[in-house]
């Protein structure tokens, strides 16, 4: 890596995925869904956060790593241990493990805050809880629309927020959703995209 390159990898954006554990409500396509997010997130260069859970977001890593993208995942446990014993949770496909010890609501806010933006495909009231953090900080948002409900939640929800947002995006298309949200975020930040351009041009 060039030494320039080096001083500025603080600039790969970091998109975190967020989507149900328990996946049986979703659908047959949910699972190919999560992981054609994951491949497009690591073709553009980008970071994959989840809350290093199973399920939707298990599945986004595992395409990540297909293509050799960096995964990083939030626990809701305060060790190793206690991720696989206490709760259950897979080290499978992520490159990094931060053990919160804040329990899934605490982890939920420190995954949303540490993202640049959240896609949010088929879920629960996990999904739900970080998607109304995201929304309350302004974070762009990506909601994946399939054969699930989560996204007319989702719809519900903004109706009834009474909050005007233009940073949430619908699509049905997990290609081009990445594509589309990538876009809002890179615009929001002005650094990332100048220099983006830059190392373009050279």
């Amino acid at each position: 890596m060039h030494p320039d390159e080096q001083k500025h990898v603080h600039l790969k954006l970091k998109i975190c995925v967020s989507g149900a554990a328990e996946t049986g409500h979703c659908g047959p396509d949910a699972l190919d869904s999560a992981k054609e997010l994951g491949r497009e997130i690591a073709r553009h260069n980008a970071v994959l956060v989840t809350g290093a859970t199973t399920g939707f977001p298990l599945w986004a890593a595992m395409g990540a790593k297909e293509v050799n993208g960096i995964s990083l995942g939030l626990s809701p446990a305060s060790t190793e241990e206690e991720h696989i014993g206490i709760y259950k949770l897979p080290v499978d496909y992520l490159d990094l493990i931060i053990y919160t010890g804040f329990g899934y609501s605490g982890r939920n806010l420190l995954l949303t805050r540490a993202s640049d933006a959240i896609i949010v495909g088929c879920g629960r009231i996990g999904t739900v809880n970080e998607f109304t953090i995201a929304f309350e900080d302004k974070k762009p948002i990506g909601i994946l629309e399939g054969s699930w409900e989560t996204d007319e939640v989702f719809r519900n929800i903004i109706e009834k927020a009474h909050r005007p947002n233009n940073k949430i995006i619908f699509d049905s298309d997990p290609k081009a959703l990445v594509e589309r949200l990538m876009e809002l975020v890179k615009k929001e930040k002005k650094h990332y995209y100048l220099y983006e351009r830059r190392q373009a041009i050279e």
